[in-house]
């Protein structure tokens, strides 16, 4: 693709802003959690559906030569409001999250929500899926890559690794992996956790072609997206770090927006920073 001009940059971001926007209102309005997961994320997804990705709304998801897997479903408030933003359903669909017999869940279905093939939430399970997926485009000989999105706690899993062996002994160079670098999971920082760092180094351990990228940076995501596969013949990953909360000064690197709801106060404080 052509090199990121100040007008397309502009556009991403502004994107990033009306999805932060439509992030921290569904969690006010659902008294939701993991808000900071989701504004961690926001870059990325925009990138990807706005930017990088050959998808289209308009054609059945078999049909688009790319496809998206949300690994981190806990993060999906960034998820639904991206695919809302980018015309997969309308943005009234939004107002209706976490509601009972609403198919905007806190975690993802693959039933009833346009866009979305795949249901996760139990972590460790997305990369498994997505390398299948890959896997049946090469013996199909299908164009396009499969991408899929972690967060850094999953990253604990060891199906995770698991999966990175079989993509990386399959040679899935249509495989490619973001992880959400946050530094921060459910209960405290993830390389107090576990012995999670260095993580990128791990990545390349396992085969893959490694970059790593600031994942606020929307020209630093989209050059290494738009550059993937690194290495004909392995598996890309992208280790973004990112803030938790990211966009909100008074969420950003707290773990008591891992849990906690926006409040009225909140909710104008968030706004007014977004400028949603």
């Amino acid at each position: 693709m052509t090199a990121l001009s100040s007008d397309g940059l502009d556009g991403l971001l502004q994107r990033s802003r009306e999805v932060r926007a439509s992030v921290v209102r569904m969690a006010h309005r659902a008294k939701s959690p993991h808000v900071g997961s989701a504004l961690s994320s926001v870059d990325l997804l925009v990138a990807l559906y706005f930017r990088v990705m050959d998808i289209d709304p308009a054609r059945k998801m078999l049909q688009n030569p790319d496809r998206f897997v949300l690994s981190k479903g806990h993060g999906c408030m960034a998820y639904y409001a991206t695919l809302a933003a980018r015309g997969f359903f309308g943005p009234e669909l939004l107002e209706t999250y976490s509601r009972n017999g609403s198919v905007l869940a806190e975690h993802p279905s693959p039933v009833g929500i346009p866009g979305c093939e795949i249901g996760t939430g139990s972590l460790g399970h997305g990369l498994s899926i997505a390398a299948g997926a890959a896997l049946a485009r090469k013996l199909r000989r299908q164009p396009g890559r499969q991408f899929v999105l972690l967060s850094d706690g999953e990253c604990n899993e060891g199906s995770v690794w698991e999966a990175a062996m079989f993509a990386a002994g399959r040679g899935l160079d249509n495989l490619v992996v973001l992880v959400d670098y946050n530094k921060l999971q459910a209960m405290g920082r993830s390389d107090e956790v576990t012995g999670l760092p260095p993580l990128a180094k791990k990545w390349s351990s396992f085969s893959f072609g490694t970059v790593e990228i600031d994942g606020h940076s929307m020209p630093e995501i989209v050059r290494a997206l738009e550059a993937a596969p690194f290495e004909k013949g392995r598996p890309s990953a992208i280790v973004a770090h990112t803030v938790k909360g990211k966009g909100v000064s008074f969420m950003e690197n707290d773990l008591e927006w891992h849990y906690r709801p926006p409040s009225d106060a909140d909710l104008a404080r968030a706004l007014a920073e977004i400028g949603g």
